[in-house]
C-alpha cells in the first residue's frame, strides 16, 4: 500500500519542503514519520506547513539583510597588513583567509575566515580586492593593502 506524505523537511532522493509524494505505508511509519521528516496529509498538516514556511522565509530574509548591511560595511573597509618581504616584494610566508579574518575581528567586524574567498594565497606586496561571501546571496568586496613592515 502506499501513503501521501507531505515533506516537512528536505529528504534525500524523495523532495523538498511542502512537496507531497506518494510513499510505501512501512517508509512512512518507520522512517518519515518518527524522524518529522513527514506527515500525513490533513487540513492541520497543510496549515502547519505554510505556517513554518512563513516563519522560514522571515528568518531568511532577516539574515539576508544582516549580512547586507555587514557587506555595506566591509566595502567601505580596507585594511593594511604588514608583512616581512624581501627586496623583490615577495613575502616571506604568505597572507591567508584567516589573517585577513583576524584583522577585521580586531576591527570589530565578526567575519569567519571560511568566509574569505582567496584563490591562493598572497605572496607579494601590493594591494589587492578580497572577496567575502557572507551569505550565499551576499558578497562583500574588501581592499587589503600588503605593505612592507
Amino acid at each position: 500500500m502506499a501513503t501521501d506524505v507531505i515533506l516537512l523537511q528536505d529528504v534525500d532522493d524523495l523532495g523538498k519542503m511542502g512537496d507531497r509524494v506518494t510513499v510505501a505505508d512501512g517508509y512512512a511509519r518507520n522512517y518519515l514519520f518518527p524522524r518529522e521528516l513527514g506527515s500525513k496529509v490533513t487540513k492541520k498538516a497543510l496549515q502547519e506547513l505554510e505556517e513554518r514556511k512563513k516563519a522560514l522565509q522571515q528568518e531568511h530574509e532577516e539574515r539576508v539583510a544582516v549580512a547586507q548591511s555587514m557587506a555595506e560595511r566591509i566595502n567601505k573597509e580596507s585594511v593594511t597588513i604588514p608583512m616581512e618581504a624581501t627586496e623583490e616584494d615577495k613575502l616571506y610566508g604568505s597572507l591567508t583567509p584567516k589573517h585577513i579574518a583576524n584583522v577585521l575581528n580586531e576591527k570589530g567586524i565578526e567575519v569567519e575566515s571560511e568566509s574569505i574567498k582567496l584563490e591562493e594565497p598572497i605572496r607579494e606586496l601590493g594591494v589587492f580586492t578580497v572577496p567575502v561571501k557572507l551569505h550565499e546571496e551576499v558578497e562583500a568586496s574588501l581592499k587589503v593593502w600588503v605593505v612592507k613592515q
